[in-house]
């Protein structure tokens, strides 16, 4: 069963964790991040994107970057920006967005869950995006962004969960996006026992978000482990950060697409090859479509709106198979588009739900010719297809509102 365990955390003082808490690293691109980073000063991205310290055209990946990662850490502790617990606790971590709020509990888990199964994760990391975490964690020796996790909702956690919230605020900030972050701190050795402990009679959790940080955190247990000369399964590398929240609370938003071309084809021609894959394609002119129900997408091509529906033919019940992400790929943009594996496609991209439809007209208008909207895949479909030892195809969830990075950091030794 999952291990689910307190930890030492280091954490900003209360007085600036609004100001050092982060979106995740992977949100951004360079631009974007150096913004952050200019506005302001203390943000965690100048940690987890040490790049923005230096000059325009520096490698990302150079070992000076990551060493410039480290020594930031340091000097933010040394100078009392960051404080180390001085026991093992677990923290409750609540974050509301447009009135809707999601409570977790803040924790390290298994590297060793995650080798036998026990995280089950539901897509596939890419390479080159893992080994930038492995060097980013190896080199700070610490786990500086938390991965989400689920886990099915269990009624003794949640009152556990809604008693510690009525204890002492250890943050309450409101960041920039107007997402509200409160965080409570669990420090009682019996209530930390009894958590522990239920979390123990949990089959699994499960990889929401963080696919690659998590793989990171892994690898870098492991090669630890293999350097070790003493090896007992207690050191702090064989943990990593994780928040983790019950599937009941969890809002996916879509992930949808846009492509660069149509793969020769004219808009007219286009359409007609939809139809006569089985899609029904219904033109709403200037109305823009999100997609109310599964099996329909939107589609924004040549200055107008359509409603596709997947007929009954393209439709399936298996986990995978029967997925909208799939059967968008599946029947369009893989026999149509000629775009047969979307992980490493130049010709397509993916735009969080977050951004809105007018982002996906915002970039058929700047460098891409068409855009799809989703339906966004539920919680219950990822559970589903990570149950099936199962992948979903990537990009196929975006969770909404993000974690924040720098709030607690875990060091591995």
């Amino acid at each position: 069963m999952p291990k689910v365990t307190p930890f030492r955390s280091i954490r900003p003082v209360p007085e600036l964790a609004g100001r050092i808490a982060a979106l995740p690293y992977d949100v951004y691109n360079r631009e974007e991040a150096l913004i952050e980073v200019q506005k302001e000063p203390l943000s965690f991205l100048k940690i987890d994107r040490a790049e923005t310290q230096f000059p325009a055209g520096t490698d990302m990946y150079a070992p000076e970057v990551y060493a410039k990662a480290r020594e930031i850490l340091d000097n933010m502790i040394l100078d009392g920006s960051f404080i180390m617990e001085d026991m093992p606790c677990y923290y409750i971590y609540e974050l509301t967005m447009d009135g809707r709020s999601q409570t977790g509990i803040a924790a390290c888990s298994s590297v060793e869950d995650y080798q036998n199964n026990l995280i089950k994760k539901h897509e596939n990391t890419r390479e080159e995006k893992e080994l930038d975490r492995i060097r980013h964690v190896d080199v700070t020796n610490a786990h500086t962004g938390p991965v989400f996790l689920a886990y099915r909702s269990c009624q003794e956690i949640n009152e556990i969960v809604n008693t510690a919230k009525l204890q002492p605020l250890l943050y309450d900030f409101v960041s920039a996006d107007g997402v509200s972050h409160r965080v409570w701190r669990i420090s009682d050795a019996s209530v930390i026992s009894r958590l522990e402990a239920l979390f123990a009679q949990i089959p699994c959790t499960y990889i929401a978000d963080g696919h690659h940080r998590c793989a990171s955190a892994v690898s870098v247990g492991q090669k630890r482990r293999a350097e070790a000369a003493d090896f007992t399964g207690r050191e702090e590398y064989n943990r990593f950060l994780s928040v983790l929240f019950p599937d009941d609370q969890l809002r996916i938003m879509p992930y949808n697409r846009v492509v660069k071309d149509l793969n020769g084809l004219s808009p007219e021609s286009f359409i007609e090859a939809v139809r006569k894959a089985g899609f029904s394609v219904e033109c709403k002119r200037k109305e823009q479509v999100a997609p109310a129900k599964k099996g329909t997408f939107g589609m924004y091509l040549a200055g107008n709106w359509y409603l596709l529906t997947a007929g009954e033919a393209l439709r399936s019940a298996h986990p995978v198979a029967g997925l909208d992400v799939s059967i968008l790929q599946d029947y369009l943009l893989s026999p149509i588009l000629n775009i047969e594996d979307p992980r490493t496609d130049g010709r397509i991209d993916f735009v969080g739900g977050i951004r809105g439809l007018d982002e996906l007209e915002r970039r058929v208008a700047h460098d891409m010719e068409i855009a799809f909207s989703m339906y966004a895949t539920s919680i219950e479909e990822l559970l589903s297809v990570a149950d099936a030892g199962l992948l979903m195809p990537p990009k196929s969830t975006w969770f909404e509102p993000k974690l924040r990075s720098g709030l607690f950091i875990h060091r591995l030794s």
